[in-house]
């Protein structure tokens, strides 16, 4: 690998890093703050195999291995936390978790205020398509 296709390398896993860094900090949806911040996990990963691609060892490449091995046992937890915060709270924006914080922090408000949720639509009920049919009726023994 020359220096010129290691300083492309290097830029697209900048480049990654920055647009995942970007969309951590501008966004409030936590599973899109989740993906920005594999956005950017990916990023170093293709730095650290770039370099290693660069000098000749494999060091850069195991240790991305390591890397991508403990990003899938996050990203099983966190998407169970998701759920189960959207489940007691029904919206996954962030500005709601306030009552998560540390005791010691003040809570942060938003200039932007929340949408209001949208209203629970019924369900349309089918009429039966004909009427029941009649039970079979139990023999008496006399």
């Amino acid at each position: 690998m020359t220096p010129a296709t290691l300083q492309n390398y290097l830029i697209v896993g900048a480049v990654l890093f920055v647009l995942g860094m970007i969309g951590f900090l501008c966004r409030r949806n936590m599973i899109l703050m989740f993906l920005s911040a594999e956005m950017m996990l990916q990023g170093v990963a293709i730095n650290l195999v770039s370099f290693a691609h660069y000098r000749g060892n494999l060091q850069g490449q195991v240790f991305v291995l390591f890397m991508l091995t403990v990003a899938a046992c996050e990203a099983a937890i966190a998407l169970a936390l998701v759920l189960i915060l959207y489940k007691s709270r029904k919206t996954l924006d962030v500005s709601v978790w306030q009552d998560l914080r540390e005791p010691d922090l003040e809570p942060v408000e938003d200039e932007e205020p929340l949408p209001p949720p949208p209203p629970q639509e019924r369900l349309p009920r089918l009429p039966p398509a004909a009427p029941a049919p009649p039970q079979p009726q139990e023999p008496s023994h006399v």
